[in-house]
This record gives structure tokens, sequence and C-alpha cells, in this order.
């Protein structure tokens, strides 16, 4: 991870005069997520900015695997290790970002993806619509969907589960 600590310093200033609680950046390399207020987790590096933003950077990995799932509420933070346990070989494609599921292209169309539909590296999962951008969500790796979490229309949090899916 290579990071200009500097502009780090420089854009945790800005979102301190700002208000701003909350900061996600993520390209090709690394993700960067500034949070304002609670506890500092282990690994984080307090040291490079002002006491009142935590910040929590992490190298991007290639996208031969899916992005980790960020619990929501502290009953599903909970059940997680028993699912994992129990789930082997299960993966979740979650949500990039906030905005509304879609589970086709169009009103009229079929869905991208069904339970039991076969799914390959690259294809079309869903649409995730954000500041009236359409979104499509693609497979990290390839399997077979066993779930779809989210009903379509609803709207989605940023690392809410959208689909549970068997690798092969």
């Amino acid at each position: 991870m290579n990071i200009n600590l500097k502009q780090l310093r420089a854009l945790v200033r800005i979102l301190e005069k700002r208000n701003v609680s909350d900061f996600e950046f993520e390209d090709e390399h690394v993700r960067i997520r500034l949070t304002r207020g609670g506890l500092i987790p282990q690994g984080a590096a307090p040291h490079l900015a002002p006491a009142a933003f935590q910040i929590h950077g992490a190298p991007v990995a290639p996208p031969a695997a899916p992005p980790a799932a960020a619990p929501a509420p502290a009953a599903a933070a909970a059940a997680a290790p028993a699912e994992a346990a129990s789930d082997e070989g299960i993966s979740y494609v979650t949500s990039p970002f906030v905005g509304t599921f879609y589970r086709s292209p169009s009103p009229d169309a079929p869905p991208f993806v069904d339970v039991g539909s076969a799914i390959r590296v690259g294809q079309a999962l869903c649409i995730i619509e954000a500041m009236k951008l359409m979104n499509e969500i693609e497979a990290d790796s390839p399997g077979t969907i066993v779930e779809i979490l989210v009903d379509n229309g609803k709207p989605v949090e940023f690392g809410q589960r959208l689909f549970k899916v068997r690798r092969s």
C-alpha cells in the first residue's frame, strides 16, 4: 500500500472542517475509509491523522475474490462465526455502495439471475442505481446462486449482502 501521508493528513483536515463523519475511497490499488468517532480497531493507524478520525486502509485484492461484507446489525455479526463454519464454499456478493437494487436491466426484462443459476466471472448479477447512474454488479468468481438476499427495488447499503453464492 503506497499512500501519500501528507495528502492523507490534508484530506482529514478538510473533512474535519466540513464536519464529514464518514469518507471512503477505493481504486484498483487501495481502499481507505475514514470514520469519525468510535473505537479505533486494532491495526489502524491513529498516528497518521488528528485524533477525531480513524483511518482504515488496506490494499485492494485483485478481482479473484469477492469483497468481504461489512456486518450490518449486531445479530448478524454474532451469527457470522456459526454461519461460516456451516457454509464452507459459500461466498457473498456485496453492494459496493449505497443505492437501489434491481434484479433486471429494465422492468419488463427477465432477471439477470435466479436461485440455482450458474454464474461465471464477469457475468452481470444485478444493477445498483446510485445518483441516477445504473451500475452493473458482476460476479467475481464462478458458482451457483444459492439465495437472493434483497428484494427488487429495495435500497441497499455499502457492504450489504446481495447474493449467497456456492463457489464452484
